[in-house]
């Protein structure tokens, strides 16, 4: 069973009543509750206004995959935790980012750049499979079409993508590199664009399918099912001595 936490940072959820009203579980509650449906997938929520920020170390340490949403409370999100974050992913943790948690300091710090993009209020987006061949894109057409979403447009401020599986294209003419794929250490990251928190995005069977997706590829490949001879403890020392972790 792949463990997955769905962290937020649960403000909109909370302050705004058009995001109450899409998300009456907050986002991460729809995006937990999409994965559980999944098979071999176990989801749970955490946000900022836990204690902990709802990542206390027994929750990292217990999770394969960390699907990350935030927005207006980077700042809130303490530098410690951050690095905690960013140590898990270099020894083997998945880590998803989605829309405009580009700006979470995990990423950045992962990204090692500003992360930065251009963006405007909502309108029509058409997302493209670009890469149909990657596991994120099993299942998935060529292209669908989200009636509402906000414009992010380029330039996106990240290193190249290691592999870039979706492109967004916007009523006004911009594109950006929605679906890119990366590895820090031992993780897989991959960041999504679509998901702004007034759009009900996250509600759509097609991004369900491809966050179960990324789930699976960016789970540690030593946790993944039928390999249950993976030890935590031996991957770390093995990371902190620069040896290589394969099939064992």
């Amino acid at each position: 069973m792949i463990k997955v936490t769905v962290w937020n940072e649960n403000i909109h959820d909370k302050n705004d009543p058009d995001v109450k009203e899409i998300y009456p579980d907050g986002i991460h509650g729809a995006i937990a509750q999409a994965l559980n449906k999944m098979d071999g997938i176990k989801a749970r929520t955490a946000t900022l206004d836990q204690p902990e920020c709802g990542l206390p170390d027994e929750v990292l340490d217990n999770t394969d995959v960390l699907i990350w949403w935030g927005h207006t409370g980077h700042h809130l999100v303490p530098d410690e935790l951050a690095g905690k974050v960013v140590e898990r992913v270099l020894k083997g943790m998945g880590f998803i980012v989605l829309h405009s948690a580009h700006y979470a300091k995990p990423f950045t710090r992962l990204m090692g750049t500003s992360c930065s993009l251009r963006w405007r209020e909502g309108e029509f987006e058409r997302v493209w499979c670009v890469n149909p061949g990657h596991p994120i894109a099993e299942g998935v057409p060529p292209c669908f079409e989200l009636e509402v979403e906000e414009m992010y447009g380029e330039y996106f401020d990240i290193p190249q993508p290691e592999s870039l599986v979706f492109n967004g294209w916007f009523r006004g003419g911009e594109v950006f590199r929605s679906g890119c794929c990366w590895t820090r250490g031992l993780g897989h990251v991959f960041y999504f664009q679509p998901g702004h928190e007034t759009c009900p995005t996250y509600h759509n069977p097609i991004v369900h399918r491809i966050l179960s997706n990324a789930v699976r590829w960016a789970t540690p490949h030593n946790t993944r099912p039928g390999l249950e001879c993976y030890n935590p403890i031996a991957a770390e020392d093995m990371y902190e001595k620069g040896q290589d972790i394969g099939w064992y």
